[in-house]
């Protein structure tokens, strides 16, 4: 079931009615939320509801017993049993067909083929998601973060809730469970927060990044070599908008869905290409997953505790480990290998510039402050080309679509067909996202927090129509869905 449908319009309007009408009995609310969340995940394949209550058993039983030991040991093999088996879960699904494709093509290159046991595996969508949202649940009851939770209706409905189920924000059990325990309240600025995200979501992704993936992405992708460079430019600034307006738009329709059902979720981007260095770039975009890879991964791996060359060793495995998350192919762990890398290379640099920078450096003047900014400037194009480059790689299907796409960029003779004044008014319009006042969205909020109920409601409901009519025909499921 997609956002952007006429079905899950149907389906939340039920959910909305039903869960506000129970919002008197927290037990029958919860039981109903979380029976809505199975039905929404059971829409593309019922048989993986059973995958989903497994795995939130599963860490539903190892919390507990988490709460209940306090021997360091016993503590430790519990939480390293849990979380091996929710690993586990992720890679079979996930990772056995491109394991054993991998394997294979080893064995043939070094003449020892063998027969193996290939199997056609199904991806769960979302695993990804409910995988890790699992895993930190257990890591923060192992932590003493956050306390065992006893009833297993609270990490169901933690685990499952529809909004961020498929494709997240990854929500803490810090922020969501605590709130399944207090009453259940729909404020104005929950309604007013709500559709003000769930419109601009709506609006990024059906318009400005389905436009963009038909008329301009997915064509130049399925085959570099038949445009020209100013086709495959283009294209390239396009995806950059695409992913993200598709991404954030995802992320703002799960938030504002959440909102109006009386929940809060914490922000998922901040606009990203506006980030002047790589290090910024990443605490400002897809901010659940990054900040999950930081306190799961890299502090857990020493962090910067311990020198320079541990600290780019721990960049690197963060960021390849992050790039195997998105998916199995090596385009993938190229593209978070790159980054860790070249997040290396960045601290290094910035590090040795740093030592060489004179004493008063620091001094507020005209010349500091022009310097400033002209830096600032050079780091956020110089960061968002960065980040458009590695996109190549993400988006092509193989190293030899990678390959043909930059090879391309040099041709200036080919044709260009698919840049139109349209495409590029969709890529400066999703550009300006980036760069409109950091508060715009809640300040609108504001502003019609106040308007009555009946026309928040109409006021909704209109926009949503509007962008349906303007958008393309069809409905083109989520980029991170796949994940």
């Amino acid at each position: 079931m997609l956002f952007p449908t006429l079905e899950f319009g149907i389906f939340f309007l039920i959910v909305f009615t039903v869960g506000w009408g129970l919002r008197a009995l927290p037990e029958p609310r919860k039981y109903f939320l979380v029976g809505a969340s199975y039905l929404f995940y059971g829409w593309w394949d019922w048989r993986f509801t059973a995958l989903l209550f497994a795995t939130t058993l599963i860490n539903y039983l190892g919390g507990l017993a988490l709460g209940s030991l306090a021997r360091p040991g016993l503590r430790k093999l519990v939480v390293g049993i849990t979380v091996a088996v929710d690993l586990g879960v992720l890679a079979f699904f996930k990772y056995y067909g491109f394991f054993l494709t991998s394997l294979d093509t080893l064995l043939t290159t070094l003449g020892l083929h063998r027969d193996l046991p290939f199997m056609e595996i199904i991806l769960p969508i979302g695993i990804s998601f409910f995988t890790f949202q699992g895993i930190s649940y257990v890591v923060d009851v192992y932590r003493g973060h956050v306390a065992a939770e006893r009833s297993l209706l609270d990490v169901m409905l933690f685990k499952s809730f529809f909004p961020q189920l498929v494709a997240g924000p990854i929500v803490r059990a810090a922020d969501f469970i605590p709130q399944l325990h207090a009453p259940a309240r729909l404020t104005r600025e929950h309604v007013a927060v709500g559709t003000v995200l769930v419109l601009t979501g709506l609006a990024k992704k059906m318009v400005i990044a389905n436009y963009l993936a038909t008329d301009l992405v997915d064509p130049i992708f399925f085959d570099p070599t038949a445009v020209g460079a100013l086709d495959l430019l283009i294209g390239i600034y396009g995806y950059a908008v695409q992913i993200y307006c598709d991404f954030s738009g995802y992320s703002d329709i799960a938030i504002g869905v959440a909102a109006l059902l009386g929940y809060r979720f914490r922000e998922n981007f901040d606009q990203p290409y506006r980030a002047a260095s790589l290090q910024d770039f990443w605490r400002r975009w897809h901010i659940s997953l990054s900040s999950w890879l930081r306190d799961y991964l890299y502090i857990p791996l020493g962090g910067s505790r311990y020198g320079e060359a541990k600290t780019y060793r721990n960049l690197f495995l963060t960021m390849f480990l992050g790039g195997v998350w998105h998916g199995a192919a090596w385009t993938f762990v190229f593209w978070g290998s790159f980054h860790g890398a070249m997040l290396g290379i960045e601290r290094f640099v910035k590090s040795k510039l740093d030592e060489l920078a004179p004493p008063n450096a620091d001094e507020e003047g005209p010349l500091t402050r022009l310097g400033n900014f002209a830096q600032h400037v050079v780091g956020v194009i110089w960061t968002f080309h960065f980040v458009c480059f590695a996109w190549i790689f993400f988006r092509a299907d193989s190293f030899g679509t990678a390959r043909d796409y930059l090879k391309g960029l040099g041709d200036w003779t080919g044709p260009h067909d698919h840049v139109t004044p349209f495409i590029v008014g969709l890529i400066v319009l999703g550009m300006l996202f980036q760069f409109t006042p950091r508060n715009l969205g809640r300040e609108l909020a504001v502003t019609i927090r106040a308007l009555p109920s009946p026309l928040l409601g109409l006021l909704l409901g209109a926009g949503i129509i509007a962008i349906w009519a303007v958008a393309p025909e069809g409905v083109a499921p989520f980029i991170y869905f796949q994940f």
